[in-house]
């Protein structure tokens, strides 16, 4: 008896999608959405700009699941697209006096590209010789943008002020309430179309290729238009967080987007989970706040203890926030089905 109610919990958890399943993740998307609506309100300014940070940190890590987790390929250098898209939104609303609003899909495009070109050359190098093209390209973006070549458009060294817009229509909003509810729509709005591209069969084409190139290639997928394809838009996720963080901080310069930044949505993409997309929310939330923790905790040896909070949070998480969350999802559904009826 004892075995089939083990067996029967077994198939009830691995279904796939089950009743229970599916009303958990229903039931926790309503709960998230009404802390999320109702937290600006009764946090401080501050509190809300830095959750707003660390949603747009969320929105570039979803970029690297798509381009590390769903299709296998290591990039170290997301901190120059990110750069791309905020010095994107700067230059056009600082220089043509480009409404906010339009510089998001403008930065987003431009990043696109950028990344669809860079995914060309990139064809010929996979596992750590591509992470390594990806270095370079990180280490050479901030200085790129010091150029004197670019200094007219870039402002140098100095950088680019920006203005954070009011809340529009007359809202009794702060603006930084009001930027805090944009980031959170625009991150909603791409999560859903990358679990949609995960899903499709443009998602199957990417974890095929990831999985097995030879066996996908066989199979009539053309993985260089695909790979390209995943690069672009993980690029384009990317520039538009970046598009977001220069109007949040209201200043972009070079030396915000070094290697540093590439290396903390890196570390975010794994806290979170590698395949996860609701749990880059969590990584960008680590990427944020614990390097805040460690220099709280000692700033002269601040790196030192946001080495030892990383390594405890991989060895007590080895699959990320989002492997966690199904283990005790599983055990929570396994105790239900042998508290139900026989």
């Amino acid at each position: 008896m004892a075995q089939q109610d083990i067996s029967f919990s077994d198939t009830a958890v691995r279904g796939l999608p089950s009743v229970e399943q599916n009303s958990w993740a229903l039931w926790g998307t309503v709960l998230f959405l009404a802390v999320a609506i109702a937290l600006p309100f009764f946090l401080r300014s501050f509190v809300v700009f830095q959750l707003t940070l660390a949603m747009i940190y969320a929105i570039a890590i979803i970029g690297l699941v798509l381009l590390t987790g769903i299709n296998g390929q290591f990039s170290l250098g997301h901190s120059a697209f990110f750069g791309i898209g905020a010095y994107t939104a700067a230059v056009l609303m600082d220089q043509f006096g480009v409404s906010f609003y339009w510089t998001l899909p403008v930065a987003g495009v431009v990043c696109f590209v950028f990344g669809f070109l860079f995914g060309l050359p990139a064809l010929r190098l996979e596992g750590i010789y591509l992470a390594l093209a990806t270095f370079a390209l990180a280490i050479a973006m901030p200085q790129i943008l010091k150029s004197s070549l670019f200094e007219h458009w870039t402002g140098g060294v100095q950088g680019i002020v920006l203005i954070k817009p009011d809340a529009p229509f007359g809202l009794p909003i702060s603006s930084d309430q009001w930027l805090y509810f944009l980031t959170l729509a625009i991150g909603l709005m791409l999560a859903v179309c990358a679990m949609n591209i995960v899903n499709s069969r443009t998602g199957r084409a990417l974890i095929a290729i990831r999985d097995n190139p030879i066996a996908a290639r066989a199979m009539g997928i053309d993985i260089s238009l695909y790979k390209t394809l995943a690069f672009g838009v993980s690029a384009l996720f990317t520039g538009i967080a970046g598009a977001l963080s220069g109007v949040a901080i209201q200043f972009v310069a070079p030396d915000s987007f070094t290697f540093n930044l590439a290396i903390g949505l890196f570390v975010g993409l794994v806290v979170g989970g590698v395949q996860s997309i609701p749990a880059a929310l969590f990584g960008g939330l680590f990427v944020l706040f614990v390097p805040n923790i460690a220099e709280s905790v000692s700033k002269g040896l601040a790196g030192a203890v946001y080495g030892v909070i990383l390594i405890l949070v991989i060895y007590m998480m080895p699959s990320g926030a989002a492997g966690l969350a199904r283990l005790v999802a599983d055990k929570v559904l396994m105790k239900a089905h042998r508290k139900g009826p026989r």
